[in-house]
């Protein structure tokens, strides 16, 4: 069947995957990405990539007895992948984080389900950095499928990301004859409705995110975001709100197989500034706790607003890639890996149940405008040294006539 076109949703990705339950065969393998697009794979001609080395993915899928492409999948239905996968039958979760299944022991008198966190791609990389990148994805992929094929282990393979790493362009202006300029996808609107936290008939905690997953001990990726914002199962009734002190908790029961209870806390102030006068919105701190047990606690940077605001940031979490970055305070937080996309929340001063007005982690001093500015400074400079040499330059007061006689200038002039 061809999908080209059309977005796969979260209710049409189950009965789609529905044969790989059905067959004799339980075994599974995930390979779980952070970014990938269709059109990773075709931004380049097919025989440049094989100038440079055997594309086995493709091997696999031309060798195996069925295959199936899905160009574009919903993010929500890849996000609650790894749950649904869980809940269709009683797997056994095999997280693989050294990319060696030599010493792994698979049982095949019962599902199994194998969990394969592969290298993230940061957005900053080239294009062709990129491509030796998905290179050495595509030798591992080859790797780990050959080694279970040489132990004649049946399998079926999944190959996804949490989300895409390109944007298509709109297709409601494709009929616009003229090339438009400048111009920059619409991004979408608030596809869920922020999470609220009332105190009486007062809302006095707002807080929304496109994504919001966490990572223990580098292995499978846990995505909370469904839970929060979707479904809401999700406990906050720990939560407290005052004028001085704001504290967001959410509790999750069971977010994954081996931990009970989870929960997350965020911790704002209300403080008064002589430096600006006025007050400030911060987010302190943000604690994780497992099973009631394990605490781990991160300093948080570059995460403050105007109390009459709302905060918002692309990207916050442990990665020191990102402009809002949460900073491990203790030992158990160095095994806790954190992402949020396109943060916004509010602990004060909320009115008529919407955030207000929203101030962005990013300043307005970004490195482009000071590379712009210090570039700009010596070229100016240079400009002003060639003027200045310019008008330095002086012409002589007598000149040699070749047809009279010779010219005598005295040494005291």
């Amino acid at each position: 069947a061809l999908h080209e076109g059309h977005i796969v949703s979260a209710q049409e990705l189950p009965v789609l995957l529905q044969p790989v339950f059905a067959q004799n065969s339980r075994n599974l393998i995930l390979f779980l990405q952070d970014t990938l697009s269709i059109d990773d794979f075709t931004y380049l001609s097919e025989s440049y990539v094989n100038k440079l080395l055997v594309n086995l993915l493709q091997e696999i899928l031309q060798s195996s007895p069925s295959s199936l492409v899905l160009p574009a999948v919903d993010c929500e239905a890849i996000r609650y992948l790894l749950s649904s996968l869980q809940d269709s039958g009683d797997w056994k979760l095999t997280n693989i984080t050294n990319l060696d299944v030599s010493q792994l022991e698979v049982n095949t008198s019962k599902p199994n389900l194998l969990v394969v966190q592969l290298q993230p791609l940061p957005s900053q990389l080239t294009e062709f950095v990129k491509l030796y990148m998905f290179l050495f994805i595509d030798k591992i992929i080859g790797r780990l499928t050959m080694d279970l094929q040489e132990r004649g282990i049946h399998f079926s393979v999944i190959y996804t990301a949490v989300r895409p790493s390109r944007i298509s362009r709109r297709s409601d202006v494709a009929w616009e004859l003229r090339r438009q300029l400048m111009a920059t996808e619409e991004e979408d609107g608030l596809s869920y409705p922020p999470l609220n936290v009332t105190t009486g008939n007062d809302t006095c905690i707002l807080f929304y995110a496109r994504n919001i997953s966490l990572k223990a001990n580098n292995s499978v990726l846990i995505d909370l975001t469904n839970v929060t914002f979707v479904t809401q199962n999700v406990d906050i009734s720990s939560s407290e709100c005052s004028d001085v002190n704001t504290t967001l908790s959410l509790k999750y029961t069971k977010p994954m197989n081996g931990i009970s209870s989870l929960e997350i806390r965020f911790l704002m102030t209300n403080k008064f500034y002589g430096g600006s006068a006025r007050n400030w919105s911060t987010l302190d701190s943000v604690e994780i706790v497992q099973d009631g047990e394990n605490f781990a606690k991160f300093n948080v940077s570059a995460i403050s607003a105007p109390v009459e605001y709302s905060f918002h940031c692309q990207l916050v979490g442990t990665s020191n890639l990102y402009p809002a970055r949460l900073i491990p305070s203790n030992n158990e937080a160095k095994k806790w890996d954190v992402f949020i996309s396109r943060l916004q929340m509010q602990g004060f001063n909320i009115e008529n149940n919407q955030f207000s007005y929203a101030s962005d982690c990013t300043g307005f001093f970004t490195p482009g405008i000071w590379m712009g500015l210090v570039t700009s400074v010596v070229l100016l400079w240079i400009l002003a040294y060639g003027i200045h040499m310019i008008m330095q330059l002086t012409t002589n007061s007598r000149f040699d006539d070749p047809k009279g006689s010779a010219l005598s200038v005295p040494q005291t002039e």
